[in-house]
């Protein structure tokens, strides 16, 4: 009988060690400033959900003119603006909304005044920590 017990435990699979986790199912860019708390937030958020991130800091490594009007698409440049960024209220910018062209300008001369964190997943982009987009992803 102890011959039977011991077949039965060769056949069932291997278990993975107690705290490892299973690997991330999905994989998403994600644009943020290192300092930033709304950043640390919506990281947590998404690697809860099993999310790879592949992190772009924008104070380090600026995106290109090129790269935010790709990334902004048809979207309205306006909800890519951050309004509680210093040079955002030292233009004047809420009250007076620059150009596309304009706020792209100055969105990549300085990326304090993009929204962020940005997380492009699956074609789809999210910006800010919206919680319901980000699950959607």
């Amino acid at each position: 009988m102890p011959t039977a017990s011991k077949r039965s435990l060769a056949r069932q699979p291997a278990r993975k060690p107690a705290g490892q986790s299973k690997k991330p199912s999905k994989t998403a860019e994600f644009l943020q400033v290192a300092t930033c708390s709304t950043c640390r937030k919506a990281r947590s958020f998404l690697r809860k959900r099993g999310f790879k991130l592949n992190i772009r800091d924008l104070r380090k490594n600026k995106l290109s003119a090129a790269e935010l009007e790709k990334l902004i698409g048809p979207s309205d440049h306006e909800d890519f603006l951050n309004p509680r960024s210093k040079t955002f209220r030292k233009l004047g910018m809420d009250e007076k909304p620059p150009s596309r062209r304009k706020a792209i300008t100055c969105m990549a001369r300085d990326p304090g005044l993009i929204r962020r964190p940005i997380v492009l997943a699956g074609g789809r982009v999210v910006v800010g920590f919206d919680q319901n987009g980000m699950a959607r992803l």
